[in-house]
């Protein structure tokens, strides 16, 4: 009968145990491995006629209160997107975003790289609209959103912004 050395056993064992964990764990990111990176901004055509201070007030069906809405479209590419909700005597409910826009062929397309300063999800379609410039005329522009409605903007001074 052979003698049990329970010290090497021990050993043994515990080896084996580590290789599994080891094995299950999962490798840290490498650094060849690139995350997705925002895309840069091109910028607009010289003299672009959307680029600006955009205001938008409006009722919206289903929605209790005032939407005040502000495109910034940037020369560089780069745009703003504030929207402020009003209720009466109630605190003012915000989103800001920020990221590119382009308008070619009669199209805005807005691309959020940023949510309440949050990096966003580039798959996700909720960061990506895109309207139809129905009218522009010089101080006012009309837009339609890919669901229909009508968004009726007014151009505002270069460094306006919404009061909450």
């Amino acid at each position: 009968m052979h003698k049990v050395n329970f010290r090497r056993v021990g050993v043994v064992t515990g080896f084996v145990v580590a290789a599994v964990i080891s094995g299950c764990a999962t490798p840290p990111p490498s650094a060849s491995k690139s995350e997705a990176q925002p895309p840069a901004c091109q910028a607009a055509a010289q003299n672009d006629a959307l680029t600006g201070n955009w205001l938008s007030v409006r009722q919206q069906k289903g929605v209790s209160g005032e939407l005040r809405t502000l495109f910034t479209l940037n020369q560089d590419g780069t745009m703003a997107y504030t929207e402020l909700l009003k209720r009466g005597k109630s605190p003012s409910q915000g989103l800001s975003e920020t990221g590119c826009w382009t308008h070619a062929g009669g199209a805005l397309v807005l691309q959020t790289l940023l949510s309440n300063g949050a990096p966003v999800s580039l798959e996700d379609p909720i960061y990506k609209n895109s309207y139809v410039v129905e009218a522009n005329a010089g101080d006012s522009l009309t837009l339609r959103s890919a669901e229909g409605a009508r968004i009726k903007a007014r151009r505002m001074s270069p460094g306006y912004r919404l009061p909450f």
